[in-house]
């Protein structure tokens, strides 16, 4: 007999979810990774930088798994749990954590970088970017693309309507990149499986990922969660479909 939704429901409750590390995840729920290798790309190019920021670094996870950073690394984030967990896993590397608010402006000079990089970065600002850009300087980044989950956005919050589900459309990302002046050159898309075998790896992603569905909790959305559990039970894993896009951006020289 399988776990009883309440104790699922209590154990992912009550799990830490700072950061952005979702090995707790592992055997509960699966998402297929996009075929171009975000983070051996990154890395690469970090190797070969001079001056470096990654934005929204979260808890500096991603980061951290380059080999090599250059002489000069900084990185930005707006949530303090990670503001902290960022320093204290990446300060021993040379790397600057810089609070931010995710607004404009970025808290650095024009020109002050040659690459910034961002991985799930969730809002972009094109012309901040373009600005803290060195001529001929390049953003590198993965982003979430359109109606990410919404299979399971739309169990919860029911259709949404077509505006909604085309924002973060790659076509859109890359017109409002070339009107910050930077030319786009390399832009890849994919939709990606993702199962979740139980309703506490879904209310882990949804304590974690908190975009997905605002304001979720699981007191407000008890009887949901256990329709979902119940469907899970009965059907087996809930399958949905993320969304993300490879965008390289280059400023003129």
């Amino acid at each position: 007999m399988g776990r009883t939704f309440e104790d699922l429901m209590t154990e992912a409750e009550s799990v830490p979810v700072d950061g952005w590390d979702f090995t707790w995840l592992e055997g509960r729920a699966t998402e297929q990774r996009p075929s171009w290798g975000y983070q051996r790309l990154m890395s690469a190019r970090l190797a070969q930088a001079g001056a470096a920021l990654d934005i929204q670094t979260g808890g500096g996870e991603v980061l951290a798994e380059a080999p090599k950073l250059p002489p000069v690394m900084a990185a930005t984030e707006s949530w303090p749990p990670n503001i902290a967990a960022a320093t204290a896993l990446l300060r021993p590397r040379g790397v600057v954590v810089v609070a931010d608010p995710d607004e404009p402006p970025l808290p650095f000079a024009d020109a002050a970088f040659d690459l910034i990089t961002s991985r799930h970065p969730a809002t972009v600002w094109w012309r901040e970017i373009a600005r803290v850009l060195e001529p001929g300087g390049t953003y590198f980044a993965q982003h979430v693309g359109p109606a990410s989950v919404f299979e399971l956005v739309e169990f919860f919050l029911g259709p949404q309507p077509e505006s909604v589900r085309h924002k973060r459309h790659p076509d859109n990302e890359r017109a409002t990149a070339q009107a910050a002046g930077l030319n786009v050159v390399d832009l890849r898309a994919e939709r990606l499986r993702m199962e979740f075998f139980d309703i506490g790896a879904v209310i882990y992603f949804l304590r974690k990922v908190i975009w997905m569905v605002p304001g979720f909790t699981v007191d407000g959305y008890r009887d949901r969660l256990r329709e979902l559990h119940e469907k899970i039970e009965d059907e087996g894993p809930f399958v949905a479909h993320s969304s993300r896009f490879l965008i390289e951006a280059r400023k003129a020289v």
